[in-house]
């Protein structure tokens, strides 16, 4: 940790969880008290493409004593890929980072139609079906849909939907806009904040941005990746690890909680050393992290 430098956070820390205002199925206030009691002392909520949970997550937090770092997963694609940017402690109102998301999210609710469209084509489910399973401030997306059709009967529960019906190979898929990396990172730094590429190494078609690419994202400010993560695998993990020793990166471990009856993963299986949520905080510009 930077000598001198005023971080009174405490670990362990998790920095990669989601609630109801994107694609979780807890509140802020729940997911935090999920994080406080699987052992987590600071962390960040990151749901995708929004900032509207920080006011109620750090309110949570001060009073569960927790460290808060306001931040939110950035959509981008590079070619097939779909590449997610976690960007901690930026300014919630730059106006080009606002405007960016704000696209996103329009495109998402529109393409969520769409692909609600194609499965009512064999499958009994209709638009309405999908507003159920949402809250007034999430964004319309695909796990909204798989709630849906786990409703219906349709599906198990999310892994079995992601893997069946709603398969990019399922028929039902259709695209939906993001910006390249390279945009994301800068939008994220120009904010003041600090860009982390989540879960970087997935096998299948989200494998590995390639490595003159990343050392391109690197010289435009990007800070470090998220290795630690259940998804990552282990080729994938040492490679990263290696370029972020050479280019002297910060290293995060994260759960990507989604709620207890969301993905399986659960707050703390992965988490963060204070030496690399310091350098973060030391970082970023754009808005303080939240002390007990």
């Amino acid at each position: 940790m930077t000598s001198g430098a005023p971080f009174r956070f405490a670990g362990p820390s998790d920095l990669h969880l989601h609630s109801n205002h994107s694609d979780g199925t807890e509140s802020p206030t729940e997911v935090v008290r999920q994080a406080h009691a699987h052992g987590i002392r600071t962390f960040a909520l990151t749901d995708h493409d929004r900032t509207t949970g920080w006011d109620e997550a750090g309110a949570a937090a001060g009073d569960l004593g927790m460290t808060f770092l306001p931040g939110m997963e950035l959509s981008a694609k590079h070619e097939w890929r779909s590449v997610h940017v976690l960007g901690y402690l930026f300014d919630p109102t730059d106006p080009a980072l606002m405007a960016e998301t704000e696209r996103i999210r329009s495109d998402r609710v529109g393409r969520a139609e769409r692909i609600v469209r194609n499965i009512a084509r064999d499958y009994e489910l209709v638009w309405d079906d999908v507003l159920a399973h949402t809250t007034a401030d999430a964004t319309v997306g695909r796990p909204h849909i798989a709630d849906a059709l786990i409703a219906r009967g349709f599906a198990r529960d999310r892994t079995d939907a992601f893997e069946g019906i709603l398969h990019p190979r399922s028929g039902y898929y259709e695209p939906h806009y993001a910006p390249g990396p390279l945009t994301a990172v800068r939008l994220i730094t120009n904010a003041g904040g600090v860009a982390i590429i989540a879960h970087p190494v997935t096998s299948g078609r989200d494998r590995m941005l390639p490595v003159p690419y990343l050392e391109r994202l690197i010289a435009e400010g990007l800070a470090g990746f998220e290795i630690d993560h259940r998804e990552n695998t282990e080729p994938g993990k040492a490679r990263l690890r290696e370029l972020a020793a050479r280019h002297d990166l910060v290293v995060t471990g994260s759960s990507d909680y989604h709620g207890m009856a969301g993905k399986p993963n659960r707050p703390g299986e992965n988490t963060t050393s204070d030496e690399m949520v310091a350098r973060i905080i030391e970082r970023a510009s754009g808005t303080p992290p939240r002390y007990a």
